[in-house]
């Protein structure tokens, strides 16, 4: 338990006080009693001097009568210290007192003094003798006597006045100590209060003392300081926010890692970037938070080399994400090495990269088949084969389909082209979903019948009108019917359904073709994507039906869902608004 700052200088002045009474107690005792003994005996010693003026024969006579005057005991002794005469006991009784201190001291100095047990009496005595001398011989000792208790009793009396004295003086030292220890302990205190309150983080103004003293200018150093930290603790917060909006509205993702390895900071970019399993990584290592080999290797080598260092690192299983990691060091931190990376997804300009490298390669492969046969049979009837009327009237034809699918290809681009550049301009309108679906299953029914296929229309009259523009809704519809006329072996069947929702109208289109793998689902809409690349050409597309389907789907504010199951069939639905009355 703490001990209050208020009770330790009250306790100081306190030892203080008792230090300087018990001194006081110990030299004022001895010194009143040194001074009533030497009163005493100064009065002893004028009484036998007067004693020694009358010294005579008659002297002895009168010795009790002197002993009442000088209140004390009178012994007369001669020259060899036989005793005479005595004011209080019998000559006869005493013994020869010639070796008593006080008057073996009075024969060599003329006047001696003794303090000891009296026997005779049984209590301290002060005893004083005067020689009595004619000329230089000494006739006789006059020894006066008086008990100490009287010096003692008068010690006491004076000592209770002193220590009334004592206990008064106190009193008013204990109140002048709590007034001092309060005066001394209360600007502490506030000080104390003050920053306790500033440590848990209490909102705080300023010390105020009514003091001149030091404390006055600690508390006013205190509140320069406070002040000064108040100050650098909103530049610091200022400069924090700004930092987190920084790494907030970046593209990039920040990691900061200790001189430890272990991970301090992680932006709300790079969890957004990331999988759920890497949101918790505050306190980890690299290792532990991503489990990646590749990231932890760039790390390291960071660590060994001190240069920066750029990698493209895989993340994730299922849902693979790339990121360009940049590894550099955190300067201005002089008492620790920190580490920053930098994360930048581009999973999307890879697989953009990847889409424009699989279009141009498409794209060549898509032109330069049609044109290589129209060079080769135009090189054919240049070489003489439009002499025979038969075999160029038969290559001609080749050419013209070869260049028609070469000009149905670049209308499609253009198609494609058009609706990504919002240059297509779509009159929208209230439109019957039933009519049309009439119209195109007549355009498609002859393909259909060559096949074997039956096409089952289930869209009830009257069906919930939508909202669309009625030439793209029929190009719309053509390009997912040829399709699954196209792709659904002959006897198969095509099936086409509609069910209207809260704010859509769906159309589906099912066939029971060979189906799509799974994995390939996710892509068709992509341009020139094919799942079976030589039987769609055997079969006259371009590879850009759907993708022009999603295209204008999406400019309608709708969607394109595709369901597929291998050797079971493929469901095409399309997501139209309804109209409004």
């Amino acid at each position: 338990m703490k001990r209050s700052l208020f009770y330790k200088i009250f306790f100081s002045y306190m030892v203080i006080i008792s230090v300087s009474f018990l001194l006081l107690d110990i030299f004022m005792r001895d010194e009143v009693k040194k001074v009533l003994t030497s009163r005493i005996e100064n009065e002893l010693l004028s009484s036998a001097k007067l004693i020694d003026l009358t010294f005579s024969g008659k002297a002895s006579g009168q010795v009790k009568q002197m002993a009442e005057i000088s209140d004390s005991r009178i012994t007369l002794i001669n020259e060899r210290g036989k005793v005479f005469a005595d004011s209080e006991k019998d000559v006869a009784l005493l013994e020869n007192h010639f070796n008593r201190p006080e008057v073996q001291e009075a024969r060599l100095r003329s006047t001696g003094k003794s303090v000891r047990y009296s026997e005779s009496l049984g209590i301290d005595m002060l005893y004083v003798a005067v020689a009595v001398k004619e000329g230089q011989e000494i006739k006789g000792y006059i020894r006066m006597a008086r008990p100490l208790h009287e010096v003692q009793s008068i010690i006491d009396k004076v000592y209770q006045y002193i220590l009334l004295t004592m206990f008064i003086v106190a009193i008013i030292a204990l109140g002048i100590a709590l007034f001092f220890s309060y005066r001394l302990y209360e600007p502490i205190n506030t000080m104390k209060q003050f920053t306790e309150k500033l440590r848990r983080g209490e909102p705080v103004g300023s010390i105020i003392l009514g003091t001149a003293d030091e404390t006055r200018t600690l508390a006013d150093n205190i509140n320069y300081l406070v002040e000064e930290l108040k100050d650098k603790i909103r530049v610091a917060h200022e400069e924090k926010s700004k930092l987190m909006t920084a790494f907030t509205n970046m593209n990039e993702g920040i990691l900061i890692i200790d001189e430890q390895g272990l991970i301090e900071f992680s932006s709300p970019v790079l969890s957004n970037m990331l999988a759920i399993q890497y949101e918790h990584v505050i306190g980890k290592t690299l290792v532990e938070a991503f489990r990646n080999i590749d990231l932890q290797k760039a790390f390291l080598e960071f660590r060994e080399k001190r240069a920066n260092v750029s990698r493209e690192i895989i993340f994730g299983n299922l849902e693979k994400v790339i990121l360009s990691i940049s590894i550099s060091a955190v300067y201005d931190y002089p008492d620790e090495e920190k580490t920053m990376i930098v994360f930048h997804d581009v999973t999307r300009l890879k697989k953009l990269e990847q889409i424009r490298m699989d279009f141009v390669a498409n794209v060549t492969h898509e032109i330069k088949t049609p044109l290589t046969a129209i060079i080769g049979y135009l090189e054919t009837i240049q070489s003489g084969a439009i002499n025979d009327k038969e075999e160029t009237k038969k290559f001609i034809d080749i050419i013209l389909k070869q260049a028609e699918r070469l000009n149905r290809l670049v209308e499609d681009l253009l198609t494609i082209s058009n609706i990504e550049m919002k240059e297509i301009v779509l009159n929208l309108e209230k439109v019957s979903l039933t009519s049309v679906v009439n119209s195109v299953i007549s355009l498609i029914q002859s393909k259909a019948d060559q096949k074997k296929i039956a096409v089952h229309n289930n869209v009830p009259d009257g069906f919930t009108p939508i909202k669309a523009d009625r030439d793209r809704l029929t190009q719309i519809l053509v390009n997912v019917m040829d399709n699954a006329v196209k792709f659904t072996p002959e006897g198969g069947k095509v099936v086409i359904d509609a069910e209207a929702s809260e704010s859509y109208a769906v159309v589906s289109v099912s066939d029971t073709g060979s189906g799509v793998p799974s994995d390939d689902v996710q892509r068709l809409g992509e341009r020139f994507y094919r799942v079976d690349k030589s039987r769609s050409r055997d079969l006259g597309g371009t590879g850009l039906g759907l993708s022009i389907v999603k295209h204008l789907m999406i400019a309608h504010g709708g969607r394109m869902e595709i369901e597929s199951q291998l050797d079971k069939g493929t469901k095409v639905s399309l997501f139209f608004l309804k109209a409004t009355e």
